[in-house]
């Protein structure tokens, strides 16, 4: 099979449905585990909403498609063997992850497959510097956004209601918190929905050669509904093992403290969606947990769970960045 075929072409973009699904199954934790944890909602019915807020999230805008498709490499400088390699090597890395319980980033999974077969192809000057470093501030900063947010909005409900009684606040909270974690639906969508959106028009940008014919980089409606759909079919499937990890291992919860991570975590992505920037929901909605649970005492968080999470995430960039490097390598040999 040529590279140039339509035929391969096609398989491109299937492998990046792939990870897409990859991505919603990996990441329907981000926003259920924390109502299912503290069993406000039950999950056949968190799932099924955080399904289709997923959908609506996505639908809701292309910036940060664009950042990753036109942003962090140069389609000009790459081949469509390349993105096919670096999707290959994210999907991978999302399904051993899910697999294994570990909440990672299936964004920074993707980014760094991407750049790792681009590299491959055309050396480091393939890579546009200014997307790489607003990735990796976006990286860096994120979490600490959230782990903020999420201990600041926990002292501020600490206070406002330090005279009410208990079983007033968990029924108030129980209520807003169906609220919150449709927030955070909707943000997941709207941010992660658009890393395959971003791929999949990457590929098109290269097989058709839209540079060369003066064709403006763009995400056309096909793939924002397709990427919408398959995202939102990935979250109703669920990943369960990886809930239990978010919703149940790192900290107890109960819906007062459910509704802090969660409107926390969808404030900061939902800004970083505005902003055009690529982020880990996952990264976010963790350290908001770990917030959140700060509040009580440091010990309330149970860190050997989360060091096992911070590791995954360390682990992502040179994983995906050299089996994205070794996928790209093997394509080359076998068209």
């Amino acid at each position: 099979m040529a590279e140039s075929s339509l035929a391969f072409l096609v398989i491109v973009i299937a492998v990046a449905v792939l990870f897409d699904f990859a991505n919603g199954f990996n990441d329907a934790a981000n926003a259920i585990a924390t109502v299912v944890s503290t069993r406000v909602m039950l999950p056949i019915v968190a799932v099924a909403m955080a399904a289709l807020l997923n959908f609506v999230g996505a639908l809701s805008g292309t910036a940060v498609a664009k950042v990753i498709g036109a942003g962090v490499v140069d389609p000009s400088t790459i081949t469509l063997a390349t993105v096919g390699a670096g999707v290959a090597a994210a999907a991978v890395w999302v399904f051993l992850a899910s697999w294994l319980g570990l909440p990672i980033s299936g964004s920074h999974s993707l980014i760094a497959g991407i750049a790792g077969a681009a590299v491959a192809t055309g050396g480091l000057g393939v890579l546009i510097s200014s997307g790489v470093t607003k990735v990796l501030l976006a990286l860096a900063f994120s979490p600490l956004l959230g782990f903020a947010g999420g201990y600041v909005l926990m002292v501020a409900l600490f206070w406002l209601f330090r005279r009410s009684r208990p079983t007033m606040v968990s029924g108030l909270f129980g209520r807003l918190q169906i609220v919150s974690a449709a927030a955070m639906a909707f943000s997941h969508g709207s941010n992660d929905a658009q890393k395959a959106m971003g791929v999949i028009a990457l590929a098109l940008a290269t097989h058709y050669h839209w540079a060369e014919q003066g064709i403006k980089f763009h995400i056309p409606f096909w793939v924002i509904l397709l990427s919408a759909t398959v995202m939102a079919a990935g979250t109703y499937a669920g990943g369960w093992s990886v809930v239990r990890t978010l919703g149940v291992r790192i900290v107890q919860m109960r819906p007062v403290n459910g509704f802090a991570a969660e409107s926390a975590a969808a404030a900061v992505i939902e800004a970083a969606t505005r902003l055009a920037v690529p982020v880990s929901t996952t990264h976010i909605i963790t350290a908001t947990i770990m917030g959140q649970g700060s509040t009580r005492r440091f010990s309330a968080v149970r860190w050997g769970v989360v060091r096992g999470i911070v590791v995954a995430w360390f682990v992502t960039f040179p994983f995906c960045g050299l089996l994205g490097a070794g996928f790209y390598k093997l394509l080359r040999l076998a068209l």
